[in-house]
């Protein structure tokens, strides 16, 4: 993680505009990364790109190795002949500033499909090299995941310790009858993902090329419905019947007196250190093909996490049990060389998380939103914040900035207006200057706050069923005011260096002070 001081946006792909339910790989993105420059940014910050299953969460993907078929652009496979024109001019009337996921899973999957089956008849030779490669290259993960994948549609999205014993225990004669039985939609999810990471490539190509970087996120935990737990049960806490013993969650707290239940199988940590971590260093360096930065959701579970035994209906009876610590860390440096990662550390912390968070040198994370909770001694005010951190107004997780202005209460707000004077500008503008103003080397802003967007733009409510993941912004609601706003900011903070003046604009270029006689 650089150290220069920057600025960037928070925006998941899936919240561009586009022509089909939900953003894409297209020129949208594009054009996105084309206004980060013009408004002075450097980072470009996305959450976890995978595959999303139940809830449609980017917490809760099919594998943590895939892309989300999702964002690839129909536009594109029209140009390179695996669609047809035509076949793009029968899209159902999607809404322009939600994503109805559902009916837009339907649609593009279908389309998918088509332009795979396709690609497998006319495809020229090079073009077939080159998905072969792709395939022999990512086997190690993508031969699991397709054929998980063509299991699961094959049972109609059934989770699969529901499925056959004998395919839900991967056994090899029944693994090899699936493979041959199901070829076509494993060839299908193979060349969804070729796509994927082909397009997203030549998107972050772009970005690098204008000096824009990508941050990404990690969840610590992977899903129990995924390709993952599936084709490596021996690396989690599962029971004879493959199903899981100890879960994750945290503890209960402030806001939650039944604490949280995720529900996601813990590791078994000791398994996964007897084999060096590979699972978790082949992890991290597929993300880093993705993304230039690595934001590690959940950093405290690596100290300790919440341990629930697995039936329990809250979070309440769990236990802190200590998490892999500095090997793992150093299992990642020893493979990839110094990973640039941004420490999740919101929560509980403890002085463990901190220990160890610091002797790795990694940066935390600071959100103004937390700022004015208590008294002055708030870690999360700019006065108490350090250089190596990252500040958000807010995050995914979190309402907007004039979202949590209507909701928080009369003491709250009086902390507010008594650390910044009386507030004669929105209050998401006021945030995001005082982000820039801060010591932290990083400052993120959600899109929705650049906007001025109330709490109908929230992302994602935790704890909330359902109405998560879905806000667009529309193609005309970024104007060059914004960027331009911005920019002033940028400069003014010095989260945007100007140019160096030449040696014929210096006034000093001639200034060579005499040695003492």
């Amino acid at each position: 993680m650089t150290r220069q001081r920057a600025a960037g946006i928070l925006l998941h792909p899936t919240s561009l505009p586009g022509s089909f339910g939900i953003g894409d790989l297209g020129e949208r993105a594009y054009a996105f990364i084309d206004f980060l420059v013009a408004a002075g940014q450097a980072l470009w910050q996305v959450l976890p790109l995978g595959p999303t299953g139940y809830g449609d969460s980017p917490y809760a993907c099919f594998s943590a190795f895939a892309g989300n078929p999702l964002l690839v652009d129909l536009h594109r496979l029209a140009a390179e002949g695996d669609l047809e024109t035509a076949e793009l001019n029968h899209t159902p009337q999607f809404p322009d500033d939600q994503v109805d996921f559902g009916p837009v899973i339907d649609f593009k999957s279908g389309l998918l499909d088509r332009a795979a089956a396709r690609f497998g008849e006319t495809a020229s030779a090079d073009r077939k090299s080159e998905f072969h490669a792709f395939c022999d290259e990512s086997a190690h993960w993508l031969d699991d995941y397709a054929l998980f994948r063509a299991l699961k549609d094959d049972h109609v999205g059934a989770v699969w310790n529901t499925w056959d014993w004998p395919l839900a225990s991967r056994q090899p004669d029944a693994i090899k009858q699936a493979r041959s039985d199901l070829a076509t939609d494993i060839f299908s999810h193979k060349y969804r993902q070729w796509q994927f990471f082909r397009q997203w490539a030549d998107l972050k190509h772009y970005a690098n090329e204008h000096a824009i970087r990508i941050v990404g996120d990690v969840p610590i935990f992977v899903a129990y419905d995924s390709a993952d737990v599936w084709a490596h049960p021996e690396l989690f806490h599962l029971d004879h019947h493959l199903t899981p013993t100890r879960v994750a969650g945290v503890p209960p707290d402030y806001f939650s007196p039944t604490g949280q239940l995720w529900g996601n199988p813990l590791y078994r940590w000791k398994s996964l250190a007897r084999q060096d971590f590979r699972w978790w260093t082949d992890r991290i360096r597929q993300t880093l093909r993705t993304v230039d930065t690595i934001r590690l959701d959940h950093f405290r579970g690596f100290a300790a996490y919440w341990d629930i035994p697995a039936g329990e209906p809250t979070a309440v009876n769990g236990r802190w049990v200590k998490g892999p610590g500095k090997a793992l860390f150093h299992a990642l440096r020893n493979a990839l060389g110094d990973v640039p990662i941004i420490a999740e550390d919101l929560g509980f912390i403890t002085p463990d998380v901190r220990q160890l968070r610091d002797q790795l040198g990694l940066p935390g994370m600071n959100v103004l939103q937390f700022a004015f909770s208590t008294d002055p001694e708030n870690t999360y005010l700019p006065h108490n914040v350090v250089p190596n951190s990252v500040v958000y107004t807010g995050t995914h997780d979190n309402d907007t900035t004039l979202g949590w202005q209507a909701a928080c209460d009369k003491e709250e707000r009086q902390r507010l207006e008594a650390y910044t004077g009386p507030i004669t500008e929105p209050l998401n503008w006021l945030f995001i200057r005082m982000a820039y103003q801060t010591v932290c080397h990083t400052a993120i802003v959600p899109l929705q706050d650049v906007l001025g967007l109330d709490s109908d733009a929230r992302m994602n409510a935790p704890g909330r069923f359902g109405g998560n993941w879905g806000w667009r912004f529309k193609p005309h609601d970024l104007t060059p005011q914004h960027a331009q706003r911005l920019l002033t900011l940028a400069i003014a903070s010095a989260r945007k260096k100007l140019p160096r003046p030449t040696d014929d604009e210096d006034p000093f270029a001639d200034y060579h002070p005499a040695e003492e006689e």
